[in-house]
């Protein structure tokens, strides 16, 4: 992999490329991230488990918030559990097929627990240590990938456990203190999946101030440049909006946020003893 390639994963994602380095350490690696692409075919063929145990230590060496450490992998190999949990989301049935079904929850519990061994209180009751939690279980999340992704695996994360979060949370035993963040399947790929195109940088990387004064056109430009990149199989919610002469991907994500989604998920999250203050 060169900067040829390189070049054409990012004109591909961003609609330009954007200025290079001429000397770029790790050119492979940086083309594998700039080409990732989510997978949700697989092959059969079983992950071996010394592998899967050697990502789970790449994706536990992420970053973490003052070292705390409040992230957890949850692996589910009990098919029926799977099932279970797979039914709660209908619209993925393809996720029973990866050989490979993982849970990244975060986990305020332990640091809990050790207060107590400890004796010290716990005097941060507010929102801001569960957002600790999630965003240690997404970096945990996003290292599985990158490791998964180097050695030969596709991966694609679901959010969807957390339409059913009170059902899926059950089925999996997760006591106080823990949440589920997403879910992951992974497995060989069966097909090699497509690069889906994201938001110009000049959108989404500010200089020093946040600058949205450009945001219309440029999401107007994006929608037109995914559209013929790869146009979206089906229109949502057409029994409430009916269908949409062009349909962009600006217009699949207000549809998607113009009906309530996942909205008792701040009472799962306060019954799993974050206040949320």
């Amino acid at each position: 992999m060169g900067a040829t390639e390189l070049e054409k994963f990012l004109q591909t994602r961003f609609g330009e490329v954007p200025s290079l380095p001429g000397r770029l350490p790790n050119a492979d690696e940086i083309t594998r991230i700039a080409g990732h692409r989510s997978i949700r075919r697989f092959r059969s063929d079983p992950v071996p488990a010394d592998l899967l145990q050697l990502l789970f230590a790449c994706a536990l060496s992420a970053p973490t918030k003052s070292d705390l450490q409040q992230a957890d992998i949850i692996h589910v190999t009990d098919t029926t559990l799977r099932r279970r949990i797979v039914d709660t989301i209908p619209d993925m049935g393809w996720a029973m097929d990866a050989p490979v079904f993982l849970v990244f929850c975060g986990n305020n519990r332990r640091i809990r627990h050790i207060g107590n061994w400890r004796g010290k209180p716990f005097a941060n009751e507010h929102l801001d240590h569960f957002m600790n939690a999630a965003v240690d279980a997404g970096l945990v999340m996003m290292n599985f990938i990158r490791a998964a992704e180097a050695a030969g695996l596709g991966t694609c994360p679901i959010s969807a456990i957390r339409n059913a979060v009170f059902a899926n949370s059950d089925a999996l035993g997760l006591p106080e203190g823990v949440f589920p963040v997403a879910g992951l399947c992974a497995g060989y790929p069966s097909t090699p999946g497509h690069i889906s195109p994201r938001l110009p940088l000049t959108v989404t990387v500010h200089e020093n101030r946040y600058d949205e004064s450009l945001l219309k056109e440029e999401v107007d430009g994006y929608d037109h440049r995914r559209h013929d990149h790869h146009a979206y199989g089906k229109q949502r919610r057409v029994a409430s909006f009916g269908e949409a002469a062009f349909y962009g991907w600006s217009e699949d994500k207000a549809r998607q946020y113009a009906e309530p989604e996942r909205a008792d998920f701040g009472k799962y999250i306060r019954r799993q003893g974050f206040s949320l203050k």
